[in-house]
């Protein structure tokens, strides 16, 4: 009777620079994935800021994306740890903010034309 041999294959990744996503999954959240495509893309391109471009703006070149989205990170995990309607209650708020804050300014200035006129 033979015997079944089995192969166990263990791989480690040696977390380096950029690539260190706190043992983070794919499948955990979204933003890692594009954080991960982001990261080999730049590296596939060596993108490198403009000359002209300040001192300042260079040195968040790199990191602009991965600030952007820990901070979409943290939004959706603010909205997902809180009740649904709260959430889409959030949402609308924000998202009418603007329209509403405009047509002030826009009533304002026109009533102060009008003043002058």
């Amino acid at each position: 009777m033979r015997r079944a041999r089995s192969v166990n294959i263990r791989a480690r990744r040696e977390k380096k620079g950029r690539d260190n996503y706190d043992g983070k999954l794919v499948d955990e959240n979204m933003i890692v994935l594009r954080m991960r495509i982001k990261d080999m893309k730049m590296s596939e391109t060596s993108q490198m800021p403009p000359s002209d471009w300040m001192e300042w703006e260079k040195r968040y070149f790199g990191d602009y994306n991965e600030r952007v989205f820990e901070g979409v990170e943290l939004l959706q995990m603010c909205l997902m740890n809180t009740r649904p309607c709260l959430a889409i209650g959030m949402v609308a708020l924000v998202a009418l903010s603007l329209p509403i804050s405009a047509w002030v300014i826009i009533f304002n200035v026109r009533g102060v034309v009008l003043g002058f006129i």
